[in-house]
């Protein structure tokens, strides 16, 4: 397909008819005084929709794209700074039941377009950039190109789901489906390698990516050549699938497999499951036929080295029921998890083979049940869900994501728990999922997550992995009550919450570095201080991070501004293979690769990061820190932190999320020099 860069003039009266509305309300947009712009905005965007639902519509309102700017159609809001803007919250716009944020994204991408086309010139963001934001954007949303509305998506949205669709046809008609699925490999590989629990949505693009590969109508030029690898990991891992021929047909061949045959697939399927972090259908399958016919080459498909088959063989009966009980085409990443799992050797805690035994035979309540087939449908069984969440959880504590909800404590303390102390992990899930209540204890006195009151998420969350779907809502609830039951102490609640919620290993000690009475900054030196003394093996005699610690930072946008407060879990400090001190920990972001300004870039490979890790040097994390724990028996020596390192991590501070956090009669001796 060859792209075209002109636009032709709309031939459909009923549009012509629309945008000569259009530029008659975008006139009075422009004219109208400041006070009384917001009155007229609503007729703009409402003729704006109108249009973008009819065939060239888009195209239209990109050759307006300038005077809709000009009007001040973007003024005050997200959009009116489109240097700064994210292409991975794009979905939540295009996907939102509010139709004027659809309309103002769809404006923002067509406005962009213009500018990447050398159409509009932008005091505040150049056409590369533009076109680079654009690839992206249609990369995290390639599947508007080829489904129709869901659903989900029908009955949030009506008519109003066709606009993404309608843009995105004319974007990837003016940029090039090239551009697009270079982008898309790019961004799937980025993501695998911090190896997610959840992947559907991965494996959604990569079948888009085979969609455009099939497609004649498609020409994809040189483009989508690392393609050709994620595409086979799932459709064709081995020579006996390579056909993508369908699970029938390959039980049947492996049927009439000899030895060495048996032994090449199971090989093949291993190198491609550990290469991508993805397991295709037809892995469970062989896994499933050798557990009958041939158990010897279980070691070998699930890849394991001889740390994961020694704990096979400890456990031979335990992980076969695992396999029978949860590893199905359908749950097909409980085979990596389950491999992962066995490679950890958690399974010689005396209590974790007990608890998977127990796991194995829980049954599951009615909500628990409702609750894992509404998220994931009927193709496999609630226990089997729930048992593929769970094995993956414990073979990739760091996998664990929060979903599009306000529930990083949650999260923190599930990946915490299975990284440290995976029998209480394995409680927890048995509470929730059998009993539909958790209790734990703050100072000695009982919560239960059913006589809580709500929590932070205001919704039940549904785009989670089965673990967290269950727990989540319960744990949630009794965060937010043990936040409850500080109310009137002096200082920050997470003082006393997190060492209670997270666990015993959570230091008592506690430092703070924002007064949480007036929002300002306070003790900046003795916080920083006390951070490298704690934590820096340079100062701290050397001591490596026994348990992670929670954490809490301010998180902030690739422009250096404030967003929120956020919760981390601190890992290990070390040097990196450049040596450099860095810290590396967890971020329950689902993608912790971002920036987050000032060229502070969060690394999750390449700097030495280990799978699920994301990583700054030292300094930069500290800038960003607001709150830590630490034991107060085993500090390091205060006196031999230098000053110069804390004034690094102060210019970083201070031309972040700081500046505007100065108490007035510090502002002249802490102001920073600007880069």
């Amino acid at each position: 397909m060859t792209t075209d860069n002109s636009i032709s003039p709309p031939s459909n009266e009923k549009l012509t008819g629309l945008l000569a509305k259009l530029d008659d309300a975008v006139r009075l947009l422009l004219q109208a005084p400041a006070f009384s712009k917001p009155g007229k905005l609503p007729r703009v965007l409402d003729t704006a929709r109108r249009v973008l639902l009819q065939e060239g519509g888009a195209a239209a309102i990109e050759q307006r794209a300038q005077a809709l700017e000009a009007a001040g159609v973007f003024a005050g809001s997200d959009w009116e700074t489109p240097q700064y803007l994210v292409p991975s919250l794009t979905p939540h716009a295009l996907k939102s039941a509010d139709p004027n944020v659809v309309v103002i994204e769809s404006l923002s991408e067509l406005r962009l377009l213009a500018v990447s086309k050398g159409e509009y010139i932008h005091d505040q963001i150049s056409a590369e950039h533009a076109h680079h934001y654009l690839t992206q954007t249609m990369a995290i949303n390639l599947w508007l190109l080829f489904s129709t509305p869901s659903e989900a998506e029908r009955e949030t949205q009506g008519r109003l789901a066709m606009i993404p669709r309608h843009l995105f046809q004319h974007l990837a008609e003016r940029i090039g489906y090239e551009h697009v699925i270079d982008q898309l490999i790019e961004e799937i590989w980025r993501i695998l390698k911090q190896r997610p629990i959840q992947v559907d949505s991965i494996k959604q693009m990569i079948m888009q990516i085979a969609l455009c590969q099939a497609n004649p109508e498609i020409d994809l030029g040189s483009s989508g050549q690392g393609a050709d690898r994620l595409v086979s990991s799932l459709f064709g891992p081995t020579q006996a699938c390579r056909e993508d021929p369908g699970l029938d047909v390959y039980r049947e061949r492996l049927d009439h497999m000899d030895q060495a045959s048996l032994q090449a697939e199971a090989t093949g399927f291993a190198r491609a499951m550990h290469d991508t972090g993805l397991v295709s259908p037809y892995h469970p399958v062989l896994l499933r036929h050798l557990l009958e016919e041939n158990d010897n080459l279980v070691a070998e498909t699930l890849g394991l080295s001889s740390t994961g088959r020694d704990c096979l063989m400890c456990y031979r009966e335990l992980v076969h029921a695992l396999i029978r009980g949860g590893v199905y085409p359908a749950t097909s990443q409980a085979l990596y998890g389950l491999s992962l799992m066995l490679e950890r050797g958690i399974l010689y805690q005396p209590p974790v083979a007990p608890a998977m035994w127990r796991q194995l035979g829980l049954v599951l309540s009615e909500w628990s049940e409702a609750r894992l087939t509404l998220t994931y449908g009927d193709t496999a069984s609630p226990r089997a869900r729930l048992l593929e969440g769970v094995v993956c959880m414990l073979g990739m504590p760091l996998g664990v994501g929060q979903g599009n909800n306000p529930t990083c404590q949650s999260a923190r303390a599930l990946s915490m728990w299975a990284y440290n102390d995976p029998d209480y992990l394995l409680q927890m899930v048995a509470w929730a999922a059998r009993d539909d209540e958790i209790i734990m204890h703050f100072e000695g006195q009982p919560i239960s997550s059913m006589a809580s009151l709500s929590g932070v998420a205001t919704e039940l969350p549904m785009d989670l992995d089965p673990v967290s779907l269950l727990v989540v809502p319960h744990l949630d609830r009794i965060y937010a009550e043990m936040g409850r039951r500080c109310v009137g102490r002096e200082g920050d609640p997470h003082r006393w919450v997190n060492p209670e919620f997270h666990g015993w290993w959570s230091g008592r000690g506690f430092r703070i570095n924002v007064d949480v009475a007036t929002g300002n900054l306070f003790e900046v030196d003795d916080f920083l201080r006390h951070f490298y003394a704690s934590y820096h093996p340079y100062y701290n005699g050397n001591q490596p991070l026994i348990h992670p610690q929670p954490a809490g930072i301010a998180f902030t946008d690739s422009a250096a501004r404030f967003i929120g407060w956020h919760a981390i879990t601190i890992l290990r400090i070390t040097l990196d293979p450049r040596d450099v001190m860095r810290v590396y920990f967890y971020n329950p972001n689902n993608d912790s690769g971002q920036d987050w300004g000032d060229e502070v870039k969060v690394s999750t490979a390449g700097s030495g990061e280990r799978f699920g890790e994301a990583s700054l040097p030292i300094e930069q994390f500290a800038s960003r820190l607001y709150i830590f724990h630490y034991d107060p028996l085993e500090r390091g020596d205060l006196s031999k932190v230098p000053d110069t390192e804390l004034e690094s991590v102060k210019g970083y501070l201070f031309r972040s999320w700081g500046a505007s956090r100065i108490p007035p009669t510090d502002l002249q001796a802490t102001q920073a020099p600007v880069k």
